[in-house]
């Protein structure tokens, strides 16, 4: 069963399909500029110790992103 959740309630280790992005402006440009756009599958990498930030894996590349970035993406999950 498919669910959706934001990517800050992802674990470590677990897979998606980024579903949409739920801010728009500056910070909206800028997290798609990152690639982070609908139908691009993601893979959590890790978290920093206080879990900000997250770092995952993106079309081959690693990324981070705080978690104030994050709550903005929202992710299709099995």
């Amino acid at each position: 069963m498919v669910s959706r959740i934001m990517l800050r309630e992802m674990a470590k280790g677990q897979s998606g399909t980024i579903a949409s992005v739920k801010v728009a402006g500056e910070l909206g440009r800028r997290i798609r500029e990152m690639g982070m756009v609908p139908g691009t599958t993601i893979k959590i990498q890790g978290r920093a110790p206080l879990n900000d930030p997250v770092a995952l894996r993106v079309m081959g590349g690693t990324l981070t992103l705080r978690n104030n970035e994050a709550d903005y993406i929202e992710v299709e999950v099995e």
